[in-house]
């Protein structure tokens, strides 16, 4: 049996036994935190905190880890709930490429952005990219990142795709991470489908779901619902076949430009809606009081310079608002969750409290796992973050650029 006691805790955040699982609007400003705090956790189970003076109930000191955090808050790990974290090369040149005058789309016009990625992983055995993908994991996790979900979308063929997802059921199994996985097929249209939209739609729904759903490979489906991508009813078809083999609807909408895709993703009862740089009435107002979690990725808008999402507006109509990374090798290149962090104060005006609420909480209804992550209560396996010694909490997004993450423990 494995023991840790973290006593001394200059403030344990995110600890109660009645924090909701998801947080919507002027909840969002809401984050409790204990002072002067101690945590016990039992092979991953939080079975005791509370204030140093009632520390005394845990009596069992035998293979006790003691682990003294003055001057250290306590906070679950992060939830990042939309990721490409499987992919076979970075796309450093497409950076220059933007910096030299051109866009993302027309870069992916010219065949770049997720075609380029496409054929490199085509080409890329499972054994290397299951390597690869575990070097990033490691990396994500000193960034105190506690849960991870993960979309294919750089496969586009049939065997490409389902290689994809096979890397993330391995690493579900030995990464030492909880993981989700998401079937992104419709992420765009390969090449030799370019004109032929029909013909790949069908092999989605006909090839590629039938094999994902025999073979338990993902919780969730995903469309890349965007002009000169995937339509609103395109987006529909495909995440209606997915329904029916038991993925639930997880949606990239609103990068570029509104077209509907967000109320008919409600509709349809996705999970999240994600991206949502470009937002009109008609998308809040299909939010507003819905469990569909609003899932703004600013570290993208930040490499692409593109709009941020508008967090305020969102949460002043009881939107419940997630943040996530939208760690890829082409629009986001870095999984690190503190800058995330920092950019949705900095460049969206959210608090620290509601971007940390968005980062925990909310991220972690967005992949199914509200039971055990996002918060400290008695019997979740809640991974948590031990900080570095800081003056408080909002030094962390304060100090972008900073690692203040000293490690993640239990889960």
């Amino acid at each position: 049996m494995s023991k840790i006691l973290i006593k001394n805790i200059k403030g344990l955040v995110q600890c109660g036994e009645d924090i909701p699982n998801l947080k919507r609007g002027k909840e969002m400003k809401e984050l409790p935190i204990l002072e002067n705090a101690f945590l016990a956790i039992e092979d991953g189970v939080i079975v005791a905190y509370g204030k140093m003076e009632d520390w005394g109930g845990i009596t069992d000191w035998r293979d006790l880890l003691v682990i003294d955090a003055d001057g250290k808050y306590v906070l679950p790990a992060f939830c990042d709930s939309h990721t490409h974290t499987v992919f076979a090369r970075s796309r450093e040149e497409e950076f220059v490429d933007r910096i030299n005058g051109l866009s993302y789309e027309e870069i992916a016009m010219r065949g770049g952005g997720i075609l380029n990625s496409a054929k490199t992983l085509q080409e890329m055995s499972e054994d290397e990219l299951f390597e690869h993908a575990v070097q990033r994991i490691e990396l994500l996790k000193s960034y105190g990142t506690g849960a991870l979900e993960i979309k294919s979308g750089y496969g586009l063929t049939v065997d490409a795709e389902l290689k994809m997802l096979r890397v993330v059921k391995r690493l579900k199994k030995e990464a030492g991470i909880a993981i989700k996985a998401t079937f992104l097929g419709a992420h765009a249209f390969p090449s030799e489908y370019k004109e032929d939209h029909r013909g790949y739609i069908d092999m989605i729904i006909n090839e590629m779901i039938p094999k994902i759903q025999e073979e338990g490979l993902a919780e969730y489906i995903d469309v890349f619902c965007e002009r000169n991508y995937f339509s609103v009813d395109e987006m529909a078809e495909i995440l209606e076949a997915g329904a029916k083999a038991g993925l639930t609807p997880k949606v990239h909408v609103n990068q570029f430009s509104a077209l509907g895709g967000i109320r008919k993703a409600v509709e349809m009862n996705a999970l999240s809606v994600d991206h949502l740089e470009e937002l009109e009435e008609d998308d809040i107002g299909a939010l507003k009081n819905s469990d569909t979690v609003a899932t703004i990725l600013p570290s993208c808008s930040h490499f692409l310079n593109i709009p941020y999402g508008d967090a305020k507006r969102l949460m002043e109509n009881n939107v419940a608002v997630a943040l996530a990374s939208d760690f890829n090798p082409g629009s986001t290149p870095s999984g690190n969750l503190s800058f995330v962090w920092s950019l949705a104060c900095v460049k969206m005006r959210m608090t620290p409290e509601e971007a940390l609420n968005a980062l925990t909480v909310n991220g972690a209804f967005a992949m199914g796992l509200s039971d055990s992550h996002g918060s400290i209560k008695l019997g979740k396996k809640t991974p948590v973050i031990l900080t570095k010694k800081i003056p408080n909490l909002a030094y962390i997004p304060y100090s972008f650029g900073d690692q203040l993450i000293e490690q993640i423990i239990g889960g």
